[in-house]
């Protein structure tokens, strides 16, 4: 692959730099993250040396990807964990089938209910006839 030269903006200063053809994208975003540490420190002291602001920017930068790279090794651990813990809940033994003893009511007091609920049913009919009359 041949090389290609690219312009870049950090702390608004241009720079050229070398880059493999395609690589073209992934510099400019690593510049675009630089200059976004610059402008802060632009904003913040003003103008510097180049060799400063870069120096303190790519510190910045570092800063920030250190505590992220701790955060992502948090992260790994956790999901090991949890990977452990799901692999051994998996392994164990199922627990023994729980006994629900379901209550079923017995045909002849099915039957007399019915028979008293006919008979209720009965006597509120003659009681509304009286009651016509």
């Amino acid at each position: 692959m041949s090389q290609i030269e690219v312009e870049i903006q950090i702390g608004g200063r241009s720079f050229e730099v070398a880059c493999q053809e395609g690589e073209e994208q992934y510099l400019r975003t690593a510049a675009k993250m630089l200059d976004t540490e610059a402008q802060v420190l632009v904003t913040q002291i003003g103008r510097m040396p180049e060799a400063r602001m870069l120096l303190m920017a790519g510190l910045m930068l570092a800063d920030k990807t250190a505590g992220l790279e701790e955060r992502l090794r948090e992260a790994e651990d956790r999901l090991g964990a949890l990977t452990q813990e799901v692999q051994e809940l998996r392994a164990a033994p199922l627990p023994p089938p729980e006994r629900v003893e379901v209550a079923v009511i017995p045909e002849a007091v099915t039957e007399s209910l019915a028979e008293l609920a006919a008979q209720a049913e009965s006597l509120a009919a003659e009681i509304e006839e009286k009651a016509r009359a």
